[in-house]
């Protein structure tokens, strides 16, 4: 869990707090943040008081987006960082087309992970 820099603030859309969540799952933030601890969710320290926040692209309606656990451990094995793994997911890339964020929220996450195994050849 890492701050941001403003440009990556700028690259992704929405942010939702940790009890923001956990409401849309309907657990507890306990259990949103032991998500976050285990690698399932991407949570950065955003704003004055510096709040964990998760971006909203990474929630679909009451459950975490399809996919993306599994392309946070692949990004992680390539040695990104959490700033850099937002940089990557919320970049326009006009060969899939769109952002990585958005093909996983359109059921596109193999195309996705097959991407980002690439990013370690």
């Amino acid at each position: 869990m890492t701050e941001i820099d403003a440009k990556i603030d700028a690259l992704v859309p929405e942010w939702l707090t940790l009890p923001d969540i956990a409401e849309q799952l309907d657990v507890e933030v306990t259990r949103v943040r032991q998500l976050v601890k285990d690698g399932q969710l991407l949570a950065v320290r955003r704003g004055e008081n510096r709040v964990l926040m998760v971006p909203a692209a990474f929630i679909d309606g009451d459950k975490v987006v399809k996919g993306l656990s599994g392309l946070l451990t692949v990004l992680r094995d390539d040695g990104f960082a959490d700033d850099e793994m937002l940089e990557w997911l919320f970049t326009p890339d006009e060969t899939l087309p769109g952002t990585p964020a958005q093909a996983l929220n359109e059921n596109r996450g193999t195309e996705v992970k097959r991407r980002a195994q690439a990013l370690a050849v």
